[in-house]
């Protein structure tokens, strides 16, 4: 719906005298429904409401601001006391007794309250005293109450009664911004409408308008920039198309604009984004150094490479569809290329970073070197393939003379493609159970007492090694008892009855008295637990490491590993599966493994 000539018609022209200048946000504000812009689906209801007689005694309008909650709160007031019809009406093409008193909030039988300021209950008490009286001149007496939500619990439950059933002439309007905050007891007794924000393309028709009814030359890419920026909001594109004026004396240029915002030229954006899809790093660098220079903000920068890769992903799964009268030609014309080249995985992937590094910028000290980081990061992983890719190319290369050989008798390998190798003293992969916080010295971390207590259920054989040990541990569950014996214990021997270990740095000090008492709950048999210094066996968590060691070295120099590594150069083996088992499977334990990874 677009913007119909303002009925005052000594509204047309600009106001020049000192201090009676309106801006532009109140100047063009619609006095008429066929002025409000972008609300269609409103305007019909409330048409087809009036002139069945069907309506409301309450009224509950929401949306972000500037999309004209207030406005038409107003204009329902009009509509409701229109004095040139016999009823009420939204078909106003000429003001009456009431209309211009109640557009400009002054109207004696027209009530506007502002819940932010008049949250307690005694202010709506005062409404409550106030409504049996009838209107004074009006046909009903009319409450707009704005953010509504910020009203308090009491005076909420103090209006409930009088909205539910108020007098035939009393109808009440609210408005808010935040309708979760509102009781649903409220939003039961009102009709609810929800005004939409208004796309850019209507936005940008408005705005030429006023331009036009200004005397104000503009150029179609300002008004496009405008209207991006105010993101649905009339008020806010009409604030900042008044900024603009000013700024530009009397012309208003994309680079004004663009300068005035902190903006970048969409062109610009789509450049630096195909280099950043290209991973040419310096070239990044030197096109956001660019931007920066003629005054573009990082987080807008990172924000308009955000909202361009939103784009190429809907017209990779829409095609030109999904451009709309928004964007310009080149946008249109640039993003289809974009499109038909890159796959929505790598779209999807740039998205992530880019709202990863939004946030960044925005928090950090320094949003220049956050910006550049971001971007670094995003180049750098622009040639890296999307999973399933990676998926083709390992099968191609199995695929290779003597590489479906290799591979059978090789180990299966993990890879992550531009992933950084593992920080010292990890281990890729590892499946050993994580070390426990370390206790304070001498304090005992024992099981429960209930667990303790307990008498065993069925005796279980004597275990033969220290790895039966540990297995033995987290078949009855005691996890942290297992965590420990892989990670603490020394082997020196075992037999029935008797165990004779080491002890590594960070053990509880009474890990073999815990240990004794746990074997006998197990065994049904009593067990000595005795400690021995200067033992040097490694531990099982030791031996796992060590043993996931080789397989990595031995995955590494194998020849269908070699030839992955080569077509992926920065590619690196996280984890070795032995081949035929699972990849969630345990590292085996002795020979048997060694000879399975042969």
């Amino acid at each position: 719906m677009t913007e119909t000539p303002a009925s005052n018609a000594s509204e047309e022209k600009p106001v020049r005298t000192s201090g009676g200048y309106r801006v532009l946000a109140r100047k063009y504000r619609p006095r008429t429904f066929d002025e409000l812009i972008g609300q269609e689906a409103l305007v019909r209801t409330l048409t087809n409401a009036f002139e069945s007689g069907r309506i409301a005694q309450g009224y509950m309008l929401t949306g972000v601001r500037g999309v004209g909650k207030t406005t038409t709160a107003r204009l329902i007031a009009r509509a409701l006391n229109y004095s040139l019809s016999d009823r009420p009406t939204v078909h106003m093409p000429e003001f009456g007794e009431h209309c211009q008193a109640i557009l400009e909030s002054r109207h004696v039988d027209v009530i506007e309250m502002d819940a932010a300021s008049h949250t307690s209950v005694e202010n709506i008490r005062e409404i409550i005293e106030q409504v049996p009286y009838r209107p004074t001149s009006a046909r009903y007496k009319v409450y707009i109450i704005d953010e509504v939500h910020m009203l308090s619990k009491a005076a909420f439950n103090a209006l409930l009664k009088t909205l539910e059933e108020p007098p035939e002439h009393v109808k009440f309007i609210f408005a808010t911004t935040e309708i979760r905050k509102v009781p649903v007891t409220i939003l039961s007794r009102c009709q609810r409408f929800d005004l939409r924000r208004v796309p850019a393309e209507v936005l940008m028709k408005h705005l030429a308008n006023v331009c036009e009814r200004e005397g104000v030359e503009a150029e179609e890419a300002a008004l496009r920039a405008i209207a991006r920026a105010a993101e649905g909001s009339v008020r806010d594109s009409l604030s900042l198309l008044d900024q603009a004026i000013a700024y530009g004396g009397e012309h208003v240029r994309a680079e004004h604009v663009r300068e005035m915002l902190g903006l970048a030229d969409h062109g610009r954006i789509i450049d630096l984004f195909e280099k950043l899809m290209k991973g040419e790093v310096a070239d990044v660098l030197s096109a956001f150094a660019d931007l920066s220079a003629i005054g573009a903000a990082p987080y807008q920068v990172l924000a308009d490479l955000a909202a361009f890769t939103h784009l190429v992903t809907k017209m990779a799964i829409l095609g030109e569809e999904a451009a709309d009268a928004g964007i310009s030609e080149e946008e249109r014309a640039r993003g289809l290329v974009l499109a038909k080249r890159l796959s929505v995985p790598v779209l999807a992937r740039t998205w992530q970073m880019l709202l990863k590094g939004l946030a960044e910028v925005q928090s950090a000290a320094h949003p220049q070197m956050a910006a550049e980081m971001v971007l670094v990061r995003l180049a750098h992983v622009a040639d890296v393939p999307p999973p399933e890719e990676l998926v083709r190319r390992l099968e191609q290369s199995a695929s290779l003379p003597g590489g479906a050989a290799a591979a059978s008798s090789a180990p299966t390998t993990s890879a992550a493609s531009g992933a950084a190798p593992p920080p010292a003293g990890a281990r890729a992969g590892g499946n050993a159970p994580a070390m426990p916080s370390a206790a304070p010295d001498g304090v005992p971390v024992d099981a429960p007492k209930a667990q303790l207590a307990a008498p065993p259920t069925q005796a279980t054989p004597a275990p033969a090694s220290l790895r039966e040990l540990a297995a033995l541990a987290e078949e009855r569950r005691d996890l942290r008892m297992a965590a420990n014996i892989r990670n603490f214990l020394r082997p020196v021997s075992i037999e029935p009855g008797k165990l004779r270990i080491g002890l590594a740095e960070g053990a509880p000090a009474d890990l073999p008295r815990q240990l004794a008492a746990r074997l006998q709950q197990w065994t049904g048999m009593p067990w000595v637990v005795l400690r021995e210094d200067g033992v040097e066996a490694p531990t099982l968590a030791e031996q796992d490491h060590a043993r996931r060691d080789d397989l990595l070295r031995r995955a590494q120099e194998d020849p269908a590993v070699k030839e992955v590594l080569r077509h992926f150069p920065q590619a690196r083996i996280l984890n070795v599966t032995p081949a035929g088992s699972s990849v969630a499977d345990d590292v085996l334990s002795g020979d048997e493994q060694d000879e399975e990874a042969d």
